[in-house]
This record gives C-alpha cells, structure tokens and sequence, in this order.
C-alpha cells in the first residue's frame, strides 16, 4: 500500500492532551455541592469493529435523536464481548523517565537529553538524542542539576541527533539510576508537550508528578520503554480484577516501546519504510496461557500495536506463540496475515502513523478508515491518551 492511503483530516482539538477525566459532583450534608475532576483512565470511549460482518458499534444502546456522552461504549465495557476463558495479551513494559533537560557548559545553553537504553552499567554510557543537535559535539560536558554533581561528556555521534554520554558519577548503579532518573520527566510524545499550555516564561510544556503515573500501566513490570504502550495504560485496577472475576486470563508479553513509531515516514512504498528495533522478551509461561487458550478454542485479545507486533515476531507456522528474547524490527500494514491473536485492543492514532496502518493490516483497510471517520466526525479522542478501538472476527 502506498503512505498516502493513511490521510485523514484530524482537527488539533481532538488529539488527547491529558489522560480521560469524568466529572464528579461531591452533594455534602448542608446543602452545598462541588464539582471535580478525577482521572479515569477506563472511562474512554470504546468503538467495536466486527471485521467479518464489516459493522461498527458505538453505542450501548439504540441512540434516538443526537447521542450523548453517556451513550458511547466505555473502555470497562471491553469485557462484554469476551467469556470465562478467553485471553488478554498484555505489555508489562515500564516506562522510565527519560526526557532531561541539562545545560551546556561554557554557554549555559539549555539541551534537551532523551535517554534510550543503557549501553554499560559500569562506564555510565547511553545511548541518546539532544535537541538541538547542531550544538553539541564530542567533548562537550553536560550539567544535568544546580549543584554540577550530575555531568555527562558527548564520547561520540551515532545519528544526526543521536549522542552517546558518559555520566560521570561515581557511586553504586542504583544510587545514580536513582538520581538519574529523579532528574527526569515523563516521556511524553512531542504531539503533546508541544501542545499543553506552558507556564510563563518557559519555552514549552513540562511533564509533572501526574504525567509520570498516567503515562504508566498499572502492571509495568520490567523498565525499559521510552513511551508508554497506549492501549495498555486504559486497564485500570478495577478491570483488572473484574478480568479475574469473569475468568478472562492475562497473559504478558514485554515489548520496550521505542519512538519509531513517531518517526516520519519518507516513503510512499511501504515496503521500502524500515522500523526502528525494539527489545522484546516473551517467557514460556506466557506461550503456555496463550497456546492452551488457543487450543481449547478460546478468544486471544492482543492488547495494544506493541503486542502484536510482539507476538507476530514470535508465532510460530503451527499458529503457536514460541518463547523470544530479542529484537524486533517488524512493519506490519496491508495486506498482512496475522498468524496468532483473533482480536485486538487498539487506540485511535494520527495520520500516516505506522499504528494506523497495523490497525488497518488487521481490521481491514476499508472497515478501519471507515471507523477512522465515524471517530472523527464523533468526536473521538486521538493518541496514547485517546479513545480505543476493539476489533472482533465476526
């Protein structure tokens, strides 16, 4: 398929900002009542895509007249359309925070540090990206806190943004990934730093105490992503434990979510566009919850793009999912076969994303941009924070 194929006209307003939020009003004894915010990361709006019968569901119930909000499917509601038996495949990644921000030494100019992945425990090397990369070369320190105790050398280029540091810290690991990381924000997508509103005097938005939980799963387990896998983050810890109550399985699979995924597209062949690596480990125990599902005939829900490009790298020709520890560098858009999972959990994303295009591979292309416009002209929410979508072979 070609690039041009994933245009669609997506209005700023619509993409999410911040993590769902449902209104509450607190009626106190005296007669007085107030109204508040709370974060309600299930509460999203969930749109089902039957992919055999080519329908699309929206709604609770019959709509008369022009729908309101309470009409819409909730992401809770996702447990409806599964039985006792059936499984999730989950992303136990954890997202560290990994956005800083140093300055210069000599000219005090402010750089933008994004951490990747730790290159060696021992030397305090990383690999990393600056903004802006035009002023940072090889030899340059970088001074991360007011006291200087915290200072990187560029060692060397690997990318045009691409650095890699030596922090120059002596003390045990633990102690300066712990002071590392408190130096750090929450590494939230440019689409949204870019766009919230920024307090005076600064030059854009900063992530704060509540961004770093919201931009979490509730079972992030093994650290090591740079971004937070969208769909997962909508599992609150009440649905996890009505997944329990139901007798609907977990299964997780850990994928490290990297930032190709926001990387532009500069081909309008899609076979030619190459994806960044993404660490990626799946365990036997996990193999064992899915496979045994499979076989017994139950339903298996990949549970965000991240998972089933996961599980698509590590399915075997048997239909199988096979133990994995690696990398994986897999592009799937249309048309594509997916040997594993019969259902998945998908938010809604931006034009020409390369998840638009899993989605698509797996909903079918003409049902998925259909939706794609329904959501639109619905006022769905776009991005990690955004609404979601479920597709379901029938």
């Amino acid at each position: 398929m070609k690039l041009s194929q994933f245009k669609f006209n997506l209005p700023a307003d619509q993409v999410a900002l911040y993590p769902h939020s449902s209104e509450r009003t607190l009626n106190r004894a005296d007669g007085t009542s107030q109204t508040f915010k709370i974060t309600r990361r299930d509460e999203a709006r969930l749109m089902i895509l039957h992919r055999k019968s080519g329908t699309i569901e929206m709604f609770n119930k019959e709509v008369k007249g022009e729908p309101k909000e309470e009409d819409y499917i909730r992401f809770k509601d996702v447990f409806n359309y599964f039985d006792e038996g059936d499984t999730f495949v989950l992303n136990d990644t954890k997202v560290f925070p990994a956005r800083l921000y140093g300055t210069k030494e000599k000219t005090d100019a402010k750089i933008e540090v994004f951490l990747l992945r730790e290159l060696n425990q021992e030397m305090r090397l990383w690999d990393v990206l600056v903004e802006p990369a035009r002023k940072i070369r090889i030899g340059n320190k970088l001074f991360f806190d007011e006291s200087g105790s915290m200072v990187a050398e560029v060692i060397d280029n690997t990318t045009s943004r691409g650095r890699t540091l030596r922090f120059l810290y002596d003390c045990p690991h633990d102690e300066f990934k712990k002071e590392l990381y408190a130096l750090g924000e929450a590494p939230l997508p440019r689409y949204i730093i870019d766009n919230r509103e920024k307090e005076a005097g600064e030059d854009f938005a900063h992530a704060d105490a509540d961004d770093l939980e919201n931009f979490q799963t509730v079972f992030a387990d093994k650290e090591g992503a740079v971004t937070a896998p969208g769909t997962n983050i909508h599992f609150s810890e009440q649905m996890m434990k009505m997944m329990e109550i139901k007798g609907i399985k977990k299964a997780f699979v850990t994928l490290h979510c990297g930032l190709g995924n926001f990387h532009e597209i500069e081909v309008e062949d899609l076979t030619k566009h190459k994806m960044d690596s993404e660490e990626m480990h799946i365990t036997a125990e996990a193999c064992k919850i899915v496979n045994e599902t499979k076989l017994a005939g139950h339903h298996v829900c990949a549970v965000g793009a991240s998972v089933v490009k996961a599980t698509e790298t590590a399915v075997g020709t048997d239909g199988l999912l096979k133990e994995y520890e690696g990398w994986t560098n897999k592009f799937i858009f249309p048309p594509y076969v997916f040997g594993l999972a019969d259902s998945m959990l998908v938010n809604f994303y931006h034009p020409y994303s390369t998840l638009l295009m899993e989605t698509a591979a797996f909903g079918g292309y003409d049902l998925v941009m259909e939706a794609y416009d329904k959501a639109v002209k619905a006022g769905y929410m776009f991005g990690c924070f955004g609404d979601a979508m479920l597709i379901l072979n029938d």
